[in-house]
């Protein structure tokens, strides 16, 4: 291992890091209807026997601003896409019509648009915690890297203030990001 892999695996989790937090954010309604929204759920599904991802079970479309309309891929799986919408915590009533399954998204509340800012917020802890790990991982592969002798103390010392300069890049990504999604989610 040298230096310059030490640099790209840290640089590479710190986006990693982001990039999930930024798929977490996605995840969480703002009083319009997106895909997003829905196709992580989990769908425990009898006939199949296991537990599948919506996207995998349905096209997911946004017809209106705020409409969801889901279309199964097997009409079979109908009931089990509508049992497992209801029991996830989105607090949206499922309308089965026909072989679809519809989604109206209600207004949200300014107690609801709170809670989420809240959870919005964690998730972006999460995500600046998951930076700081890569962060932590780098500045010990730097040191096993001084350890063997393949850098000199100077290097570690450039290298380790060029780990912490992406960490702080990173970290600011997150936090523009979260001041945005929190505008987005207050906006009524």
């Amino acid at each position: 291992m040298d230096e310059k892999s030490v640099m790209a695996d840290t640089d590479g989790a710190m986006k990693k890091a982001v990039e999930y937090t930024l798929h977490e954010f996605s995840s969480v309604r703002t009083g319009k209807a997106s895909p997003a929204l829905v196709e992580g759920i989990d769908i425990a599904v009898q006939s199949y026997g296991s537990t599948m991802k919506l996207k995998q079970l349905a096209v997911i479309s946004s017809p209106e601003p705020r409409l969801l309309l889901i279309s199964p891929f097997d009409p079979s799986t109908t009931g089990d896409i509508e049992r497992g919408i209801r029991e996830s915590k989105l607090g949206i009533n499922p309308v089965v019509d026909g072989k679809a399954i519809r989604l109206p998204i209600p207004e949200l509340s300014e107690e609801r648009r709170v809670d989420l800012v809240k959870m919005v917020k964690g998730m972006a802890e999460e995500g600046r915690v998951r930076v700081r790990g890569a962060r932590k991982h780098g500045m010990d592969g730097l040191k096993s890297l001084k350890g063997e002798s393949s850098i000199t103390e100077d290097d570690q010392k450039r290298l380790e203030k060029e780990v912490q300069s992406l960490t702080d890049k990173f970290v600011k990504e997150i936090d523009d990001h979260i001041v945005h999604k929190e505008k987005e989610i207050m906006t009524v």
